[in-house]
């Protein structure tokens, strides 16, 4: 009896060595200003710059277009923004979070056509945006989320210390705070899906249906099954390569990390 615990123990541990995901390296697109925020849409990548303080209104953001192979299209697609930093793209618009309001940019005209004010917020983060339109804003600083319905402005949800990552899903909305993940419900009932990431969350992307990616600034990316399990894919601390607000290519399954301090963008094959 005792052999075959051991057996089957061994065969557990070996089949979760197994499953642990593999991060390979395919590119790097290097100049480009302090890269906050990578969103894949079809065959291009949008590309947030902040170019200074992440926190100043200074007029030097804006947002970059590569092609998914890496290579710049245009550096300077979008001009004048102060520290972009989340996006979210629907019905022809994109969305980015710039310190204390959000810029919506129409698509085909290559242009700003609105800027959604929120009173109070101080560092506007990341965005998501659900299958109606409603906007999710994260302000980290005042660990706040905001909803923008008809381009107005709503508290949402208070009190998620060093809320980051949004990702809306169905009628849930997941959230990264600090180093914890939880899930809000349509009702406001909050449960915590994982807790013990090293430093705050802050890109949060779905990988299958039962399972995120995660990445925390400082140079970490996980793994968070639904079921709490947390695995550790990537640690480039040592080299002080941040992970910013990292996106990913459901289909292709390439994740992309726009490396801030670094000022570039890295592909990564996820096996």
């Amino acid at each position: 009896m005792k052999k075959l615990i051991i057996l089957a123990l061994l065969a557990f541990a070996i089949n979760s060595r197994a499953q642990v995901k593999k991060l390979t390296k395919l590119w790097e697109t290097i100049d480009l200003p302090t890269p906050e925020s990578v969103l894949p849409a079809g065959k291009i990548l949008y590309v947030s710059l902040i170019d200074g303080d992440a926190s100043k209104v200074d007029g030097k953001g804006g947002i970059a277009i590569l092609s998914t192979d890496g290579k710049i299209i245009n550096k300077d697609w979008i001009t004048g923004l102060n520290a972009p930093k989340g996006m979210g793209i629907y019905d022809g618009k994109l969305y980015a979070a710039d310190i204390n309001e959000v810029v919506v940019i129409d698509i085909k005209g290559n242009k700003v056509i609105q800027k959604i004010p929120i009173e109070g917020t101080t560092f506007l983060n990341d965005i998501t945006i659900d299958q109606q339109g409603n906007v999710f804003v994260s302000d980290t600083r005042l660990g706040t989320v905001y909803k923008i319905k008809n381009s107005k402005a709503e508290l949402y949800l208070d009190q998620l210390p060093n809320a980051n990552g949004l990702k809306a899903i169905g009628k849930d909305l997941y959230i990264l705070s600090g180093p914890t993940l939880v899930k809000v419900d349509q009702h406001g009932k909050t449960t915590v899906i994982a807790k013990g990431l090293a430093s705050g969350g802050d890109g949060l992307e779905p990988l299958g249906k039962d399972a995120f990616l995660v990445s925390c600034w400082a140079g970490l990316v996980y793994e968070i099954k639904m079921n709490g399990i947390v695995t550790q894919l990537m640690d480039t601390r040592a080299e002080k390569i941040n992970t910013a607000d990292i996106g990913f290519d459901a289909k292709k399954k390439i994740m992309f990390v726009p490396t801030f301090l670094k000022n570039s963008v890295i592909a990564y094959q996820v096996n």
